[in-house]
């Protein structure tokens, strides 16, 4: 009788395990799609790393990323709105240093080609609150955001808030398994803005990715620790990059800088996949 009661327990256990209570070590990441999410040309990438070259434009990309999990689709970033798709001369930018962005391909259009629906993301998460990361957010009005507590606070221009009240959200104050079995793990990475995150993917046959959100923008960037001009704090930069390095070396994982052009058009794009 005490061995049918262990078995009954044990079966009981194993039916609810659902969101944020996988069973540990094992991560139920079973795709990563890379998605154009617009396309652009800097006009002074001395903004990003300064002191270094002073008034060279360079071509920047925008990256989101949608990874296909056992528990539901969870989508990382929504990119420039769909609606300079419409555009025929793309968005200029108020400072001309900045990012003349251009949008290719909607979001919209890469789901359909893949079959999926606004309603099928089951949750979504933005690296940080600029409009090249967020978008398309209220394309998903109804998908759980995850974002960290400090940049949803972060008030906007004119004090606006920064996302609909009404949209679902998860106030994070540091970093989250988000589906419990470690295979998306969203790293808390302040300093471009306050409430900076970056992400953790663990793929079966590909192995670790850290998507770098804007925690750093190119890979020259990167490696001489350049901190943005614009950026909300230089000592958390630097801190965050030095989390983002650890992490790589812990977890061996591969470094995708979002807006760096050069190694963006050496990935596989969407409907191509990595697993």
């Amino acid at each position: 009788m005490r061995i049918i009661s262990l078995a009954v327990l044990l079966l009981s256990a194993a039916l609810t395990i659902g969101p944020g209570h996988a069973q540990p070590g094992k991560s139920g990441v079973e795709k990563l799609y890379v998605l154009n999410c617009g396309e652009g040309v800097a006009g002074d990438i001395s903004r990003w790393s300064p002191g270094i070259n002073e008034g060279k434009s360079m071509d920047f990309v925008d990256t989101c990323y949608l990874i296909k999990h056992a528990q539901g689709w969870f989508l990382w970033d929504t990119g420039i709105s769909d609606a300079v798709a419409a555009m025929p001369n793309g968005l200029a930018p108020a400072d001309p240093k900045a990012v003349f962005w251009r949008r290719p391909k909607t979001l919209a259009a890469q789901l359909d080609q893949l079959g999926v629906k606004p309603s099928d993301i089951k949750a979504m998460a933005v690296s940080h609150t600029h409009p090249d990361h967020i978008g398309n957010v209220e394309m998903f009005p109804d998908t759980m955001l995850y974002v960290q507590k400090a940049e949803y606070d972060w008030p906007g221009a004119n004090n606006a808030p920064r996302f609909k009240p009404e949209h679902p959200v998860t106030k994070l104050e540091g970093d989250r398994d988000v589906f419990g079995d470690g295979g998306v793990t969203i790293l808390s990475t302040p300093g471009h803005t306050p409430g900076h995150q970056s992400l953790l993917v663990k793929l079966p046959k590909t192995g670790a990715i850290v998507l770098t959100g804007d925690a750093v923008h190119f890979k020259s960037n990167w490696d001489n620790r350049g901190v943005p001009v614009n950026n909300f704090s230089k000592d958390e930069t630097l801190a965050s990059m030095q989390k983002i390095s650890d992490t790589l070396t812990r977890e061996k994982a591969q470094l995708w800088i979002n807006h760096d052009k050069a190694q963006r058009d050496g990935l596989k794009m969407s409907p191509e996949f990595y697993d």
